[in-house]
């Protein structure tokens, strides 16, 4: 156990070592209130805060998805990518900690990264109370489901940095996983589905079902949906686990 700890510190100061991290968090911070205040109509994020003059925020909650389908994979971009480059990955491996609770303790670590710039965004809940009566509960749940979602594109940019030496490729491959993520609910892909002769009709269903945008939703409104809850966390896993696995197969060459 102290052997995990001891991973996840290593990674967490890695994060803040350089001040890249805080430019990162500036950055995310900066966009996701301006964005709130001043969405931009073209990309169909809605109409700003004030516009719709409405003590909520399910504008902010409705960035996320497509924020974190970037910084996912960014911040994952280097987990493993840099430690292969460098070849400090051998003497990782051959610390008194298996490759399970190397990967958890990186996965965490960047997992906190993650959370404390969805942190810095609970401004926004003192500026709603202040100018309104807000409802609590869809913004407890739209908290939840937004770092739910950040673990999720993490975990997938982890096993994309694990599956590479190079970090550019990785954030490259793992920005295309997410963004099917995003884009596998929306119209265009599903109306695309059921226009396909060779599609069986439950395709299109089952692919509409991946929507992160669809699941996450309704968690905007207040509602955790077993389905909601679970999808994220079962991506986390899947991916967590699959970096295991590639990780195991580059230590028994």
């Amino acid at each position: 156990m102290s052997a995990t700890v001891a991973v996840f510190k290593r990674e967490l100061r890695s994060y803040f070592g350089t001040p890249l991290a805080y430019v990162f968090l500036v950055i995310f911070l900066v966009v996701t209130l301006y964005s709130t205040f001043y969405p931009m109509q073209g990309m169909g994020l809605g109409v700003g805060f004030f516009q719709a003059r409405d003590a909520s925020l399910r504008t902010m909650f409705s960035l996320f998805p497509a924020m974190f389908a970037f910084l996912g994979p960014a911040a994952a971009m280097r987990m493993w990518a840099e430690e292969r480059r460098s070849g400090t990955v051998e003497l990782l491996l051959t610390l008194p900690v298996t490759i399970r609770q190397a990967v958890l303790a990186k996965f965490v670590a960047g997992w906190v990264f993650l959370g404390i710039g969805l942190l810095l965004t609970t401004s926004m809940v003192w500026t709603v109370s202040w100018l309104g009566d807000p409802d609590t509960g869809p913004i407890w749940s739209g908290y939840i489901g937004a770092f739910l979602l950040a673990g999720a594109f993490l975990a997938i940019g982890s096993f994309f940095s694990a599956l590479s030496k190079n970090q550019l490729i990785a954030l490259l491959l793992g920005l295309v996983a997410s963004a099917l993520l995003i884009l596998a609910g929306s119209p265009a892909a599903v109306r695309f589905l059921d226009s396909q002769s060779w599609a069986p009709h439950f395709l299109s269903d089952l692919v509409e079902s991946l929507s992160v945008v669809d699941n996450y939703e309704g968690m905007q409104l207040g509602m955790i949906e077993p389905r909601a809850f679970l999808f994220p966390i079962v991506v986390m896993s899947g991916f967590v686990a699959a970096t295991v696995v590639m990780l195991n197969e580059t230590k028994a060459r």
